[in-house]
């Protein structure tokens, strides 16, 4: 005795259309709920205005190698401090000088950390 089932069916392919439309949908949902990075923004004024320059001169000197205050060697920390020292007031005019040899990052973490704490009047002399 043989048992027949009726004629045999072609095979279905599965659709990867919804798959995809899924992965999709995860894409955009993570591209739009991450933060790929925080913006910061640091008021630089550029030097050769009409203003007089009054009061102790305040040259900050980004080199490659380090930082120099008015031709001095100093490590950021300090010039926070010494910068309080020649200074009256924070919106006092504070000159920042890119070395040729300096790169853009070690610019903006000085304008950082010197408006981080509390000074407003940044002039980057080319």
């Amino acid at each position: 005795m043989t048992l027949t089932f009726g004629p045999p069916r072609a095979k279905k392919r599965l659709s990867l259309a919804p798959m995809i439309d899924v992965v999709f949908l995860l894409l955009v949902f993570f591209m739009l709920a991450s933060q790929f990075g925080h913006d910061q923004a640091v008021p630089l004024a550029m030097a050769g205005g009409s203003a007089a320059y009054s009061g102790p001169p305040r040259l900050v000197l980004v080199t490659a190698d380090g930082l120099r205050l008015n031709g001095i060697p100093v490590e950021t920390e300090a010039l926070v401090e010494q910068m309080s020292w020649l200074t009256r007031e924070r919106s006092d005019v504070i000159l920042l000088q890119p070395d040729a040899d300096a790169s853009l990052q070690q610019l903006m973490d000085v304008a950082g950390a010197l408006t981080k704490a509390g000074f407003s009047q940044l002039v980057v002399m080319e």
